[in-house]
């Protein structure tokens, strides 16, 4: 069983350097994600900064083992958010079929990602990934 409990660190881990890198770039590309903010919300680019900030403090949540059920649900939230406010929208008033295609593999990444951290989030136990005796 250690030998499961190894891969799926390591699986969480890819996970979190994912998440933090995707933060990074919300960081230092705000003006390119600001066409995705709907316009219904306000605060403007100030999101890109507010979602770059949620990926990089999950992965500093799952690299520190804590809080990781609470992340993994709240990233898994924001992922929804996202899939049915900009993914969604995106796909079905797409103009040609490369932006189509483009916002069904958006689609596809992140219910992938949000499944994952569902995932994580029901086998955390008491807010942390569950460790085996012997780790």
């Amino acid at each position: 069983m250690k030998h499961y409990h190894i891969i799926s660190r390591i699986a969480i881990y890819i996970l979190a350097i994912i998440l933090f890198v995707f933060g990074v770039f919300h960081f230092m590309y705000p003006r390119d994600l600001l066409v995705y903010v709907p316009d219904f919300l306000p605060l403007g680019i100030k999101w890109a900064y507010i979602v770059g900030g949620a990926f990089i403090l999950v992965a500093i949540s799952y690299f520190s083992n804590q809080y990781v059920k609470f992340s993994s649900y709240l990233l898994f939230i924001l992922l929804v958010v996202f899939i049915l406010t900009i993914h969604l929208p995106n796909y079905q008033h797409a103009g040609d079929a490369e932006m189509r295609q483009l916002a069904l593999i958006n689609i596809l990444k992140d219910t992938a990602i949000a499944a994952f951290a569902l995932h994580i989030g029901a086998s955390a136990w008491h807010q942390h990934f569950q460790m085996e005796n012997n780790d």
